[in-house]
């Protein structure tokens, strides 16, 4: 029995070492890590190995691990869109670390800069490389013009830098720029009174956008997060942009030390040439300049210094002299002809000052204090009485009187005045740390906000038509408000040591002096990498995101301040799925999103142009829901480009007995694309192609609550086309480029006629008909880009 025994136990050591042979066998581990040219990690490597056609995607810190069968030594290819495509030779059972180079283009853009607070690609977020924005064919040459190519953003208005996102309006969108948030005029009500955009395209690094969904620390908005994180320099550079349309001038550095970056831009736009395809005809006189600059300054190993300095002015002016306008269909077509007499005077300056101070208390705590001013003047001075003739107009190829005048539907006028004035000053100080264990991220922070606003609006419109008055604005009174707004946030990032969960739980208070109200949002994120390639990624993501008012929202449609007012309040639920994939032997990815928004305490609002007027009370409730879709990649070998397909539905109860009507920013179809291509013996020779399709937003008669938003306005669409040549030149002369790029651009390649708002007139029977009018019409573009 005992020898039984002995032999027994002998036989099952044998087998337990073959079968952990044979189990070792099939599990030999690969460990690396990728790094960029400055050692940072990057993270979304797709890394494949060959022949086993095992993959997988590295983590945040650049790190992967793929099991094989063979021990032997294996190929090893790492594809990235922002990074040349690399493969290696290696041996299974070993640790290895990889360079990736950045992919050089022409015009390369801005380097991606060192950060930590933001170095992690968020659930959810959708990274931009700033390089497309150079090549992207625009009429205003606005970094915001990139935003709406995503899925879920939506601009309809080529005049003008504002989105909305998802169902929301221009004024739910969060903005920040190395961490300081941005604001934009205030009194600004159409799109071709507006400048530029804050951000500078010549020093963007990187970017980062949420449409809904996002992480507690990122402040309290309705709809989206942009967060830009301007350029440092490794090196001196310089660019020079020029363009029918104005022009920039950029400059960068860094010390000899190395331990002070230092970038400054300066734009110019005078759209005088643009706005000359209006179908206002006048004299048009605007202009915009701002100056930006950005400092960095490295003391020691752990701490850091950033300044940023902005100073905007834009003015403009117009005298508008005759308008002529046709619409109706081929049965009933009718013009409209107008005579102005007056004119606008609008000025806008912003001043803003922003200081970042991190320092790295150790490897696991890290702390930044940014504390930003604003103080922005704005005036509005404007009398302009437009006489109009409303006629019916002869269709009939064969008559002698075709396209003419036949019979006058109705003569009046329309009339605006203002006398507008705003004073606007904004303290900002916002603390925030991090506290790294283990694998996991503890972060929290306070801020505190000091709001001080004093305007004076004085104006007032009216429609004198068929012996039929109708005012349809007026409003005469003064605001003077100082509150102030304190808030507090704390988040966890649970990731676990294989990387295929990451769990963020967070929650925000915020309290404003003016309303007394506190606010409580909790806010959860989950993703999950699938398979055992991990190049698929689940994701899931709600909570809670309020909104308190600006001054804007305390004012009802005639003007009036209502101190009542409170925040408006939302739930995100948002799911989607991010895929990886290798077609053509280059790297791709597939988004997908579904959401769900519920909203309460709503302050409804109606926009004509991008000019918003709240009702001044939360009397609605509302929804919105949709999908958004996008794949991007390297169609073209080289080029990044992408496709994105929105689909939304959103409605709003005013509790008035009318139910559920469309809210103004109800798009049931949103399409975006940026394509790019190039000549297959000549990359120097590209193509860009920049495609937005919009189905009819809603508007109805003013006044009329019964019949708000209950017609549907006409698609817009627009192609804008960009055709360039580059040049590439080696030498070491300071004043001479190292590279040139000239560009053609046709913008509104196919002549769309789009709306972006309607007047209302009303004829001799009482007919009311909405007008249209019309945005931009078809002309050409040329710029150049020289950089040192």
């Amino acid at each position: 029995m005992t020898n039984h025994f002995k032999y027994t136990v002998f036989l099952l050591l044998i087998l337990s070492v073959s079968i952990q042979t044979k189990v070792e066998a099939q599990n030999h581990v690969l460990k690396g890590q990728i790094l960029d040219t400055l050692s940072r990690p990057i993270n979304d490597v797709f890394v494949l190995l060959l022949p086993d056609s095992i993959s997988t995607l590295t983590n945040k810190r650049g790190e992967f691990t793929l099991r094989s069968k063979t021990s032997s030594q294996q190929r090893l290819v790492f594809s990235h869109l922002q990074y040349e495509t690399f493969s290696i030779d290696a041996t299974v059972s070993k640790e290895i670390k990889v360079v990736l180079k950045e992919k050089t283009h022409v015009l390369s853009g801005v380097d991606i800069q060192e950060r930590r607070f933001e170095e992690t690609r968020e659930i959810g977020n959708i990274e931009i490389d700033a390089k497309n924005a150079y090549t992207l064919p625009s009429a205003t040459g606005d970094f915001s013009k990139i935003l709406a190519t995503l899925p879920g953003v939506t601009s309809n208005n080529e005049l003008a830098s504002v989105y909305s996102v998802r169902g929301g309006n221009y004024d739910e969108n969060l903005i920040y720029v190395n961490g300081i948030k941005i604001y934009r005029p205030f009194l600004v009500s159409a799109g071709r009174q507006e400048g530029l955009g804050f951000i500078n395209t010549d020093m963007v690094g990187h970017v980062q956008f949420s449409a809904g969904g996002w992480q507690s620390k990122h402040g309290d908005k309705l709809s989206s997060v942009l967060n830009v994180q301007y350029n440092e320099p490794r090196n001196h550079e310089a660019t020079v942009n020029l363009s029918l349309l104005g022009g920039s001038i950029y400059y960068g550095g860094i010390n000899k030390k190395g331990d002070l970056n230092y970038s400054v831009g300066i734009r110019h736009k005078n759209s005088s040439y643009l706005l000359g395809t209006l179908e206002t005809n006048g004299n048009y006189l605007p202009k915009f300049t701002d100056v930006q600059a950005f400092i960095s300054k490295q003391f020691g190993s752990r701490t850091k210094l950033g300044l940023l300095v902005s100073s905007a002015h834009n003015n403009y002016l117009t005298i508008p002299e005759s308008q002529e306008t046709e619409f109706g269909t081929i049965q009933a077509s009718f013009r409209m002809s107008t005579a102005f007499q007056g004119r606008e005077k609008l000025d806008y300056h912003t001043n803003q000052l922003g200081l970042v101070l991190s320092h790295s208390f150790n490897e696991n705590l890290i702390s930044r204090l940014t504390v930003s001013g604003v103080y922005s003047s704005e005036r509005e001075n404007y009398e302009v009485e437009g006489a109009y003739r409303l006629c019916d107009i002869n269709r009939d190829l064969g008559s002698n009187r075709f396209n003419e005048c036949i019979a006058i539907r109705g003569i009046g006028s329309n009339y605006a005045f203002g006398r507008n004035k705003l004073e606007a000053k904004v303290l900002s100080v916002d603390q925030k740390n991090e506290v790294y264990i283990n694998n996991d991220i503890l972060e929290f922070g306070m801020s505190w906000d000091f709001e001080s606003l004093d305007d004076r609006l004085k104006e007032f419109a009216f429609t004198d038509s068929a012996d039929f008055s109708h005012v349809t604005f007026s409003a005469d009174n003064e605001i003077d408000i100082q509150s102030h707004k304190v808030a507090g946030f704390v988040q966890y990032s649970i990731n676990s040591y294989d990387s295929l969960h990451t769990l963020n739980v967070g929650a925000r208070l915020n309290y404003w002096s003016f309303s007394e109200q506190l606010l409580f949002s909790p806010r959860v994120q989950y993703a999950y990498r699938m398979g055992v390639r991990r190049n698929t990624v689940l994701r899931l993501a709600t909570g809670m995101y309020q909104q308190h008012p600006f001054y804007r929202e305390l004012r009802d449609r005639d003007g009036n301040i209502n101190p009542e007012v409170k925040a408006q309040s939302s739930v995100h639920v948002v799911g989607g799925m991010d895929h990886y994939f290798v077609a053509w032997g280059r790297p791709f990815k597939l988004s997908s999103d579904l959401y769900y928004k519920y909203l309460w305490d709503v302050n409804p609002y109606d926009v004509n142009n991008i000019k918003i007027r709240y009702f001044g009370t939360n009397q609605a409730k509302a929804y919105a829901y949709g999908a958004d879709f996008r794949v991007n990649g390297e169609f073209i070998e080289g080029t990044e480009s992408w496709f994105s397909l929105g689909i939304l539905k959103t409605k709003e109860d005013l509790q008035e007995g009318n139910g559920y009507v469309r809210r103004p920013s109800d798009q049931l179809i949103n399409l975006g694309i940026f394509f790019q291509d190039h000549l297959p013996n000549d990359p120097s020779i590209k193509v860009s192609l920049n495609m937005l399709f919009g189905s009819g937003l809603p508007f109805g008669p003013p006044g009329r609550d019964d019949l708000r938003n209950s017609f549907s306005g006409d698609e817009y669409y627009r192609m804008d086309l960009g055709f360039s040549k580059s040049f590439e030149f080696t030498n070491d002369k300071t004043l001479t480029p190292n590279s040139l790029w000239v560009g053609l651009e046709v913008l509104n390649a196919l002549g769309a006629e789009n709306t972006i708002s309607y007047t209302w007139i009303q004829d001799v029977i009482g007919n009311q008909f909405a007008v249209p009018n019309a945005l931009s019409a078809r002309f050409l573009n040329v710029r150049v880009i020289a950089k040192f």
